[in-house]
């Protein structure tokens, strides 16, 4: 066997083996698509935090204040589950599309392990914001979602495109940085979940859909 014939035959061999054990159907253009939903989110949350006041001044009593937290708290929540929601349809939609496309099952024991891995750092991250929540405590809010959703990514990677980890690292870096500084949360979401996935998504089209 020539060399050329052998190196052909190590490389198919290699990607029999990724596609065995890695889920590579992931779309990057989910990815620039979830940052848009999430830059969107963003201005929406701005303006509901610019319209709902959360001091005690001369105009506002302490038990308005707690009211006006408690709708904070829920449109925010709003929000964030809206873009969540958008953001795993068009995934799953996306993803549908290439591993048809690949003729590939979307459904097999990797994805279930890519599910898993990512959904436990995720609803252990919602439980921590729920909890603080309840102690009257927001100021967390977004360096958690950051953290656990970075840690969630790094989880993922085990499974699919390596690059993934990268942003997963990132994000827990964000997500640290902005746990000292919790005035810039809104930034830090808009950066963390919109410019660094559109950036994300944008390389893993290039490299992998086209």
């Amino acid at each position: 066997m020539k060399e050329e014939e052998l190196q052909d035959e190590l490389a198919s061999i290699r990607n029999m083996m990724e596609r065995s054990s890695k889920f590579i159907s992931l779309s990057g253009l989910s990815g620039i698509l979830a940052g848009v939903y999430a830059l969107i989110g963003a201005a929406a949350a701005w303006f509901v935090v610019k319209e709902n006041p959360t001091t005690v001044t001369h105009d506002l009593s302490l038990v308005e204040v707690f009211g006006n937290l408690i709708t904070l708290f829920t449109s925010l929540l709003l929000i964030a589950l809206t873009v969540l929601f958008a953001s795993i349809l068009t995934g799953v939609v996306l993803s549908i599309r290439k591993a048809k496309q690949k003729g590939e099952s979307i459904w097999n024991k990797t994805s279930r392990l890519l599910l898993f891995n990512v959904a436990v750092p995720l609803l252990t991250g919602g439980a921590i914001i729920l909890i603080l929540f309840s102690k009257g405590d927001l100021t967390y809010t977004v360096p958690t979602m950051l953290i656990f959703y970075g840690l969630a990514l790094f989880n993922a990677s085990n499974f699919t495109y390596t690059d993934v980890k990268y942003l997963g690292i990132i994000d827990i870096l964000l997500g640290l940085a902005t746990a000292f500084f919790p005035e810039y949360s809104l930034w830090a979401w808009a950066i963390g979940f919109g410019v660094l996935h559109i950036v994300y998504g944008s390389i893993m089209y290039l490299k992998y859909d086209r």
